[in-house]
């Protein structure tokens, strides 16, 4: 993984910088905002060439990202795993669903988000899953 995105740097202009902060991400929150408990946005590559879509897919994040997924799925319960589009569906077929909260729907790309993201109220099912069980609810808003 390192040596390979450390080679694209020395080449190309690689997003996320080395040393992104978190603010303007997604899920992002402005210091001195602690950051929200148990919130992660993992996609499935994690690197990309400026102005280049999927430059590194098949590259290198393909062991570690399904690590991740594999590790949350076996050590923790009640997760709540949103997947959008077929790649991160594919990448979450495995996770159980008895033990987890699994939604799914399209990407929310600018050519797809029409077809079914806006209204999927993920954000709000995801707030009556931990409410359902107990736990502390997500201020969206706040992030």
């Amino acid at each position: 993984m390192g040596v390979f995105v450390a080679e694209e740097r020395k080449r190309y202009t690689i997003y996320p910088p080395p040393h992104p902060s978190a603010h303007g991400l997604c899920f992002s929150v402005q210091k001195p905002v602690p950051p929200p408990p148990r919130v992660l946005l993992l996609n499935a590559v994690l690197t990309v060439r400026a102005h280049n879509a999927n430059s590194h897919k098949d590259r290198v994040w393909e062991k570690f990202t399904p690590s991740v997924i594999s590790w949350l799925n076996k050590n923790l319960n009640g997760v709540v795993f949103m997947l959008w589009g077929a790649y991160a569906q594919k990448k979450g077929s495995n996770i159980d669903r008895k033990r987890h909260h699994v939604l799914q729907t399209v990407h929310p790309l600018p050519l797809s988000v029409h077809r079914g993201f806006y209204g999927c109220r993920h954000f709000s099912k995801t707030n009556v899953y931990l409410k359902d069980t107990g736990r502390e609810l997500i201020d969206w808003k706040a992030l």
